[in-house]
């Protein structure tokens, strides 16, 4: 095989993968629908652009980051290829909704899988990675995939039936906290803040509030509530928070993202 690592799909989640094993990993094949996206992702990266047969009969780690509706048909046209094969390709999906069983059916055989659900903050290191590998991944294969994703941010293993919720609350995350984010600069512009720096000041605070949960091992209740204050500023601002029901909707939405994940696959 020519190349340790081959990505079909170099969208935004495919490439912020491409990007975090860039770092450990030299040796790679990108390829896209759109060939010129693959080729500056890659010139990037240092890695080589190419088609998805290439990339499919090249590649030891064939990941797929192509969306959930597009895989049965990419992989059908690849099943020549991976048939081809002197050796099995080790398939990485990173579809929402997608078993490992369906993923094998598509592609026409019963090839190691590894399945991943990764967030697009992989790109700098501070991703969040769930995978689940199928039985016939070896222990030395999935040593070579952790070894691919060290520098992606942490990675979990995640039984397949709590796949859809994990991706609900990592995988659109970040998305929720951007919102978050914005809504916060928004209110110190509101107030008078330049923008710029509200939006400095707002991204540095979440990142903080990250931290202090994920070193002191506190609930996010119990340091909610050593923020406020009696009679201060911050417990009225939370009031007005749980009275526009933020938490709820919060909630609903991790459960909205949980039963559309669940459904991609159907």
């Amino acid at each position: 095989m020519k190349y340790t690592f081959g990505l079909i799909g170099a969208g935004n989640m495919g490439g912020a993968v491409a990007r975090a094993v860039s770092l450990r990993c030299k040796d790679g094949i990108l390829s896209n629908r759109t060939p010129e996206k693959a080729q500056a992702l890659a010139e990037d990266l240092g890695f080589t652009a190419g088609s998805n047969e290439e990339a499919a009969r090249e590649s030891r780690y064939l990941f797929l980051g192509v969306k959930p509706h597009l895989m049965a048909g990419m992989l059908a046209d690849l099943q020549p290829v991976l048939r081809a094969r002197s050796e099995p390709p080790i398939l990485v999906p990173m579809a929402a909704g997608l078993s490992i069983e369906q993923i094998q059916n598509m592609a026409g055989g019963d090839y190691p899988v590894i399945r991943i659900m990764p967030n697009t903050p992989v790109a700098v290191g501070q991703g969040v990675v769930f995978y689940k590998s199928s039985p016939g991944v070896t222990q030395e294969m999935e040593a070579g995939f952790l070894a691919l994703m060290e520098e992606a941010g942490k990675l979990f293993p995640l039984e397949e039936s709590l796949m859809d919720v994990g991706a609900a609350v990592a995988g659109c995350g970040p998305a929720y906290a951007y919102l978050v984010m914005d809504a916060m600069a928004d209110g110190g512009v509101a107030c008078g803040l330049p923008r710029p720096d509200a939006i400095r000041f707002a991204a540095q605070t979440l990142l903080g509030a990250a931290q202090m949960v994920l070193e002191t091992g506190k609930h996010p209740d119990q340091l909610k509530n050593e923020v406020c204050s009696p009679g201060g500023s911050t417990i009225q601002g939370v009031r007005t928070l749980e009275q526009r029901a933020v938490r709820a909707a919060m909630m609903d939405a991790v459960i909205a993202a949980s039963e559309k994940n669940a459904a991609l696959g159907k």
